[in-house]
């Protein structure tokens, strides 16, 4: 485990002479510089397979460390940072930075975690004494975790952070994805089955199979105020099968929880050429129409689909399932002369500004973050679209190329900021970024066992959370927000909170120090 640890270490200076002298079998040298520089024997030891060319010769040289440097200030020149002349959307101090090991039932590798509302939680197996203690210490606001042994487990936010309850035969296959709606009286779960969960406290309400592979992402939208006393909720899923499936519930808004409810028929699909990589619901920020946003692999596009309910013009009678309609795509590499540059592949929007997105890219060696204002498709866009005839005079070569340039600057000027976090990841990693709650920052993962604070004003790494996580290992999985919890009079407290969970099996709770 030492060797692998020590493999997959950063190539930090010293790293990288250590292992320049010893590839050269500069052993004195080596000697004396591990002794003086106080570094361990096997400090740059490469690994049987890594840094070897086709003879199985070191290709680790002086001039290979040059070349290398001049592509990382090539790559330096087409960064864009925030300028540092506003004090509004600085880091705000204090932040998370002190690790907090959240002990799990059973080691495996974590796959989701964050802090959520579950009603109804716990059921009738505690004890006297632990059922005292949860009702003092537990205000129905759980620490969630899902890990690749199939189990799911809730741990109290209270101190000490004990666990609650543990979902062992909930899912057939490990749970991705998660979402709560109604304050936690229903929660929505994916699997590696492809299948989509409805879950009320301990009780499996519903399962559907729409999905043929990975159903990797689920979000939920609900619509309140409806005049027949229930919510209506709008979930979408997102598999690896290039299909996001999406459905309508009405949930009772009063009244006691014996109103069955069920996920129904999908009520609509999107079909995509390649497999989703992100989705979020957002209104539109002109009309106020519900939008679906998604992303997808081998694109650098994001896609506005419409949702609402559809009827036939004739009888009146609801489509069930339609084809989402798409709005419009906004670019997010629109000079880019290369066939795919990156993917999209975790979205959040911002909570103060809701046109503001953050996008984690798929980027090698290291990831990139972006910020970006939304360019929501404007009416007269989408009506030219859907309405176009071809009785227009056909366009001249000359005005579609100025069409295209003009709009390709207004993408361009779209993007505010797009810096390297430094973050490293390779194609099968899973990119992460979320807000922090007041919206001064962003938190990013990493391969590495890193968790990076990105300044929301300038893009610049801002801190760096090294002391949670093995080094070396992926941090799957992040979430940032708010968590009330009891203090030490029994008053309740806010903090800030940033959770974590990796493939060392680990599941950090970050607070400020």
């Amino acid at each position: 485990m030492a060797s692998q640890s020590q493999s997959q270490t950063p190539s930090l200076p010293s790293t990288l002479v250590a292992r320049f002298l010893r590839t050269n079998n500069y052993t004195e040298t080596l000697r004396a510089f591990i002794r003086e520089a106080g570094l361990p024997n096997n400090v740059g030891q490469p690994s049987s397979s890594s840094n070897q060319n086709q003879h199985g010769e070191s290709s680790w040289t002086i001039e290979g460390v040059l070349e290398e440097k001049k592509a990382f200030d090539k790559s330096v020149n087409l960064e864009r940072y925030g300028t540092n002349d506003k004090e509004r959307d600085e880091w705000s101090v204090p932040a998370p930075t002190k690790a907090n090991p959240i002990q799990t039932p059973n080691p495996a590798n974590l796959l989701a975690c964050s802090v959520e509302p579950w009603k109804q939680a716990v059921g009738g197996d505690r004890e006297d004494g632990e059922e005292e203690r949860e009702k003092e210490e537990d205000n129905g606001t759980y620490l969630v975790a899902t890990g690749a042994d199939k189990q799911l487990h809730l741990f109290s936010t209270a101190a000490g952070n004990h666990i609650v309850k543990s979902f062992s035969g909930l899912s057939d296959s490990p749970i991705l994805s998660y979402t709560t709606v109604r304050n936690g009286r229903y929660v929505f779960l994916t699997n590696m089955s492809g299948q989509l969960l409805l879950q009320r406290g301990t009780e499996t309400l519903d399962c559907r199979k729409d999905h043929a592979k990975y159903a990797v992402k689920v979000v939920a939208h609900e619509e309140g105020g409806a005049e027949d006393g229930k919510t209506h909720v709008w979930v979408a899923t997102a598999g690896w099968d290039s299909k996001i499936v999406l459905y309508k519930l009405s949930v009772p808004n009063e009244g006691p929880e014996t109103a069955a409810v069920t996920l129904g028929e999908p009520a609509a699909y999107i079909s995509l050429a390649s497999n989703p990589e992100s989705m979020l619901f957002t209104r539109h920020i002109d009309t106020g129409e519900l939008i679906l946003l998604v992303s997808r692999r081998d694109s650098t596009h994001l896609y506005y689909y419409q949702v609402k309910d559809h009827h036939d013009d004739s009888t009146s009678a609801p489509i069930t399932p339609y084809e989402c309609p798409l709005l419009g795509t906004q670019n997010l590499a629109p000079h880019s002369n290369a066939w795919v540059a990156f993917s999209p592949s975790c979205l959040a929007l911002s909570p103060d500004d809701p046109g503001l997105l953050a996008v984690a890219a798929s980027t090698t060696p290291h990831m990139k973050v972006l910020l970006v204002r939304l360019l929501f498709p404007s009416q007269s866009e989408s009506a030219d679209r859907s309405e176009r005839d071809g009785t227009e005079p056909r366009a001249t070569q000359a005005t579609q190329a100025l069409a295209a340039l003009s709009l390709q600057n207004k993408e361009d000027a779209a993007i505010l900021i797009q810096a390297n976090t430094f973050a490293p990841q390779t194609a099968y990693s899973t990119p992460q970024v979320v807000w922090r709650p007041d919206g001064s920052g962003l938190w990013v993962n990493g391969d590495d066992g890193v968790i990076r604070g990105i300044e929301r004003r300038t893009g610049k790494v801002a801190v760096m959370l090294k002391d949670g996580h093995d080094t070396g290992y992926k941090v799957r999985s992040i979430w940032a927000g708010w968590v009330d919890v009891l203090g030490d009079g029994g008053e309740v407290v806010r903090e800030e909170w940033l959770v974590s969970g990796g493939f060392d099996k680990k599941l950090i709770v970050w607070k400020a120090g």
